[in-house]
């Protein structure tokens, strides 16, 4: 391992001489460029709200680390359901288009912004992003970056964040998980499901029931204790191995799962609804689907809560984290979870790695859920021609694309749910 490091040290040091030397040339001796000679990057830009053809890799200034942000050259970034969403426009408030999307990344640290502690130029970094995470170059509030250990790659810090803090907060922060217990967890072969299993394996006797499409099964089928198909009656399935249902339920679905979930809770059990997947049905937003999936959602009595001793909660980290203020919090988990990776009880599954100009196709293998483990965008990948030729464009911010048809829906939207 300490040979590991020192070749990772090594690595670091090459590549920030070569960045640092190809915008000396660049900007001259201070390497600050004015006017029509600013610093350009490669980010992947969302035009409008609407389907893949949304999406394009675009040349945009290159951020400058503000007070208390670092300054990131980016590795690698996660790629998220939630980000589907965001492409669609199905989330409470979005910002306005342009905008780069994605919410966690990982990178060596190119710059700190004054009052900044903790961190040198040249450290390995994963960190969380409020938006912007898909470019070669983020800043973000020091307060949302984590050291990667030495023995994780780029790519696994960057399927790390959001999966194993979302299924850490959920299964101890909300649920209390302890000894004994079951869990439900639907789309377990997903990064979230897979950070889940592995979690639960670290307290003795958790049950894990899984639900998951039939062609992943071989491959996770040693993650969970019990694996069903996500199309079957996992309802029926539960209760014939355990009559009195589960302690805790964990839905990214929604719709009529919501309503199964909570009758499979056991008496102080706590159901917990983290996403809703179940609204994404089609490349674009359809409010036929959305109305839908919504009809299905059994109306919830607190009567009946009250009677059966029954738990139902939410849980958006991304709000957690940049509406609620709660970086402290999260930072503390992450410590705990870094912990656990160094003492090699979990792992992120990183499911396939793609550039940033076939992100389009990567957005289409979420939405087939045909991801075992996570998504990686991989800032240095070169595309495959095809991929490169149809989603790649020169100019500012991809605006020969911006015809805003999102700008203009003021109709209902979703909750931001991740």
């Amino acid at each position: 391992m300490a040979k590991e490091g020192a070749q990772r040290a090594e690595e670091t040091e090459q590549m920030i001489e070569k960045e640092g030397g190809r915008e000396a040339a660049e900007g001259g001796a201070g390497g600050s460029l004015r006017g029509g000679d600013a610093k350009e990057m490669r980010a992947v830009v969302l035009s409008a709200f609407g389907g893949l053809n949304k999406l394009r890799v675009s040349k945009k200034a290159m951020p400058e680390p503000q007070e208390g942000e670092l300054k990131i050259r980016v590795k690698a970034c996660g790629l998220n359901f939630i980000d589907l969403m965001v492409r669609q426009g199905n989330i409470d408030n979005p910002p306005k288009t342009p905008l780069v999307p994605g919410f966690e990344c990982s990178g060596i640290v190119e710059a700190l912004g004054d009052s900044v502690k903790g961190f040198e130029i040249g450290d390995r970094v994963m960190a969380f992003v409020n938006y912007n995470a898909w470019a070669e170059v983020v800043c973000t509030p020091v307060e949302f970056v984590y050291k990667i250990p030495d023995d994780m790659n780029f790519s696994e810090a960057a399927a790390f964040p959001m999966n194993f803090v979302t299924a850490y907060m959920m299964l101890f922060e909300v649920a209390n998980l302890r000894e004994g217990m079951s869990v439900l967890v639907h789309s377990a072969g997903g990064g979230v499901g897979q950070a889940v299993a592995q979690l639960c394996s670290t307290i003795p006797n958790v049950t894990v029931f899984g639900t998951a499409s039939s062609f992943k099964h071989e491959a996770i089928k040693n993650s969970v204790t019990h694996l069903f198909d996500r199309n079957a009656d996992y309802v029926q399935e539960v209760k014939r191995i355990s009559a009195d249902g589960v302690d805790i339920v964990l839905d990214c679905l929604c719709g009529e799962n919501t309503g199964k979930g909570l009758s499979l809770l056991k008496p102080l059990g706590t159901y917990i609804l983290y996403g809703s997947s179940n609204m994404v049905t089609g490349e674009t937003k359809s409010f036929f689907s959305f109305a839908k999936s919504w009809w299905q959602v059994e109306k919830v009595n607190p009567i009946k809560l009250y009677e059966e001793n029954k738990v139902i909660a939410g849980f958006s980290l991304l709000n957690l984290l940049f509406k609620q203020n709660r970086g402290g919090l999260i930072k503390g988990v992450m410590d705990k979870l870094l912990n656990l990776y160094n003492s090699k009880k979990i792992k992120p599954v990183v499911d396939s790695l793609w550039a940033l100009e076939e992100v389009k196709e990567a957005m289409q293998r979420i939405h087939d859920r045909g991801n075992i483990g996570k998504l990686i965008l991989d800032v240095e990948k070169a595309p495959t021609p095809l991929m490169a030729n149809d989603s790649t464009e020169t100019s500012e911010a991809g605006e020969e694309e911006e015809d805003h048809e999102g700008d203009n829906e003021n109709k209902e939207r979703m909750p931001f749910i991740q």
